[in-house]
């Protein structure tokens, strides 16, 4: 592990990511969004809220010692955090994303590494199902196995009226979505065996209902039903299918997508957006045996909204 770049990074965090009233920058970038070109304090993904407001450390339990993972969209935010925290407790991870993410998807590689384990990189554009196959098998071929999927990767773009929603993007978004957690899971399930977990990243506007995200918050409603009915085929053979339900997360996404409005109220009931990392730790327990009785269930890890599941 790469102690001197571990202190240098703690010690140019200011921890205000995790007090009350933090807000984003207002700025955009081009979609997908790179974490590298973000600006102002960095999305965290190794570092959880003190008591006081400030940060500290993940401490990992080996909960995942040897496993394997795959994660889409690992190369920054919410997927780089959970590489990392996996790598933390022991886990070597498969990410995919997309091929203008290269240089983000370099930097999860190298912070995955610090902590001695293994990531492996895979550029694929997922709307199309081979890539989806192609994925899964270089996964079992880099790692021998596979014991955790983690379909995270999303798309979203803002309109504020159904009218203003072309239909190609329409299309795109359920593409990008929706349809590969299909296929990822279709294609890793004959690999998995009992103890194996699947875990779909949802959303919070599944729930409220978002309506200037559409097309978004109706994939992620998609999800949080596939997650359920796909839990009930393999609960019995005992892989389990959970998601988790982000509220606001700073991550590239909100800057390559969200107007200057949207970003100005981008907060929550705790006074703040959360952090990738605090979203990973909800990850890591759905892929250990702390969570071994929940299946077809979605953890709300919204900054304190409260919503009807």
């Amino acid at each position: 592990m790469n102690t001197v770049k571990n202190a240098a990074r703690a010690a140019t965090d200011s921890g205000s990511q995790f007090t009350e009233g933090h807000k984003v920058p207002i700025y955009h970038q081009d979609a997908p969004g790179l974490q590298s070109e973000m600006k102002g304090p960095p999305p965290q993904c190794e570092y959880l809220p003190d008591e006081k407001g400030g940060y500290r450390k993940y401490q990992a339990a080996g909960k995942l010692q040897d496993k394997s993972a795959i994660i889409t969209g690992g190369d920054s935010g919410i997927g780089r955090a959970i590489a990392v925290l996996y790598a933390m407790e022991g886990a070597d991870s498969y990410i995919a994303y997309l091929p203008e993410e290269e240089k983000d998807a370099q930097e999860t590689k190298k912070l995955v590494e610090e902590y001695g384990r293994k990531c492996h990189l895979h550029s694929a554009d997922l709307k199309k199902k081979e890539n989806c196959k192609a994925v899964i098998d270089g996964a079992l071929k880099a790692m021998g196995k596979l014991d955790i999927l983690c379909n995270n990767h999303a798309y979203q773009m803002m309109h504020k009226d159904i009218t203003d929603l072309t239909e190609e993007q329409w299309e795109f978004t359920f593409a990008t979505n929706i349809h590969p957690y299909f296929y990822l899971s279709k294609y890793a399930l004959p690999h998995l065996s009992r103890g194996s977990t699947i875990i779909n990243n949802a959303s919070i506007n599944a729930y409220i209902g978002r309506p200037d995200l559409l097309d978004y918050t109706s994939t992620k409603g998609a999800i949080v039903s596939f997650t359920r009915g796909l839990s009930n085929q393999f609960c019995s053979k005992g892989i389990r299918v959970n998601a988790v339900a982000p509220g606001p997360v700073w991550t590239p996404l909100i800057p390559a997508t969200m107007t200057d409005e949207a970003m100005e109220q981008f907060s929550s009931p705790i006074g703040r957006p959360s952090q990738p990392s605090e979203i990973a730790t909800c990850f890591v327990f759905l892929a250990s045996t702390d969570s071994a009785s929940i299946t077809g269930q979605t953890i709300h890890a919204n900054g304190g909204v409260v919503v009807n599941g």
